[in-house]
């Protein structure tokens, strides 16, 4: 396999750690990172909107430490993996659905690396939404962990009516790829302030996952474009009218989320079976950045739900 970049000084990863190029089914070149190994079996993690394989080095040492391999993706339009517009600040994608091509590419690289099984999926933010989608479609895990999942944008009522018109005209009138109003080409890490952030309680983690940008800021990326936000809209209602797949599940998110919408994650929830949510207490949208005792928590009931299913499976 072909090897790609990974910053392995910023990523607070394994030695061992690495990542390479994995083509999608329309081409689309994209970065798969290697984050740690266990015998167990392998989460397949899907990051976040903004997101990059670097950032998951941390998560990648708690699994193999309970035992497991992981494997990241840098989705199409953010990270090192090829981004469709000449701006590369603008995050930017055509359908919601080219997502579930980087599914396939990742997918077939866990194959071809013959990582261990059963496979697990771990989905944080918009990369819960594409691992709805996922699971809906086939995704060969035995179990499911969300991790404050985009399974509803978080936008007030009063703007909700123009969000859905002004980004649905977007695309006909020609300036679906401009920048959503209210966000600009900034990233929001490298711009904010600590202080009323809205990703994580710790400030050691916030000056870290800062630092990385400085370091990197080929990495960053600013504001979702119109068509973006027009299809996470539209992907987020068809999610929510199909039933819960039969996966086992665990859904994480904070009580101060204040990205994705508390209520449409109680609703999905609410109609899974052999799901559990936790809403931590305190906690802001980034579960695995947390505070060191929310993300002990975290990894710890994801690898048990994870050694439940590696025994059902292994039984059946």
């Amino acid at each position: 396999m072909e090897s790609a970049p990974f910053y392995s000084a910023i990523a607070d990863a394994d030695p061992a750690a690495h990542a390479v190029w994995a083509h999608a089914p329309d081409g689309a070149r994209t970065r798969v990172g290697l984050l740690g190994n266990g015998p167990r079996g392998t989460v397949l993690l899907f990051p976040g909107r903004t997101e990059f394989v670097e950032k998951y080095g941390p998560a990648g040492r708690e699994f193999a430490s309970r035992g497991y391999t992981t494997l990241a993706v840098d989705w199409r339009g953010q990270g090192l993996t090829d981004r469709p517009l000449p701006d590369r600040a603008t995050g930017h994608v055509d359908r919601f659905e080219q997502y579930q091509m980087d599914v396939a590419a990742m997918v077939q690289t866990a194959e071809t690396m013959h990582l261990p099984r059963p496979w697990h999926l771990v989905a944080h933010s918009m990369g819960g939404g594409i691992g709805l989608r996922a699971l809906h479609s086939g995704l060969p895990v035995a179990s499911a962990v969300f991790s404050g999942p985009m399974w509803g944008i978080y936008i007030s009522p009063i703007l909700r009516p123009a969000a859905w018109a002004l980004t649905t005209v977007s695309r006909p009138l020609g300036f679906g790829g401009k920048i959503v109003p209210g966000s600009d080409a900034s990233n929001y890490v490298l711009e904010a302030e600590f202080e009323d952030n809205v990703l994580t309680t710790d400030p050691e983690v916030f000056a870290w996952m800062k630092a990385q940008l400085k370091a990197h800021p080929e990495l960053a990326l600013g504001g979702p474009s119109m068509t973006w936000v027009n299809e996470a809209l539209l992907e987020t209602r068809a999610l929510a009218r199909l039933p819960a797949p039969n996966v086992p599940c665990l859904c994480v998110t904070g009580e101060n989320e204040r990205i994705v919408d508390v209520a449409d994650i109680r609703a999905q929830m609410a109609k899974w079976p052999s799901g559990r949510l936790i809403i931590e207490r305190g906690a802001e949208h980034e579960i695995m950045m947390e505070r060191p005792d929310v993300r002990t928590r975290f990894f710890d009931l994801s690898a048990a739900l994870f050694d439940e299913n590696t025994v059902r499976k292994s039984a059946s």
